[in-house]
């Protein structure tokens, strides 16, 4: 997988939108809420996502992962290298995590997304 194809993904997801945050990481977000952060200047490019309580728990001990600095303790994790992650894994990940903050929205944002 590459940033384009992780994007494309994205824009599948109703209401996601992007910017740029830290000067410098691309930022996919719902409600204004950020779902995943990526580093496209860096090489290689790496993301962090927010992860449910056991996905959180597999993908720290898998290699390349670590818990998201400044976000870990609302279970984001941190990958070095996006091709670490097949697209079917990029897909689980990209929705669940999608999911996890859309459940966090407020009533009115959310019945937007599903207007």
């Amino acid at each position: 997988m590459n940033l384009e194809d992780i994007q494309s993904l994205c824009e599948k997801l109703k209401g996601t939108t992007t910017d740029i945050k830290w000067e410098d990481h691309l930022c996919f977000n719902v409600g204004d809420k950020m779902y995943l952060i990526t580093s496209p200047d860096r090489f290689p490019i790496s993301a962090s996502f927010k992860a449910t309580e056991e996905d959180f728990e597999l993908l720290c001990e898998r290699q390349g992962f670590i818990p998201a600095p400044y976000l870990a303790r609302y279970r984001w994790v941190h990958l070095d290298d996006i091709s670490r992650l097949s697209a079917l894994e990029w897909e689980k990940y990209i929705l669940s995590s999608y999911q996890l903050v859309v459940n966090k929205l407020p009533a009115s944002v959310k019945k937007n997304l599903r207007a």
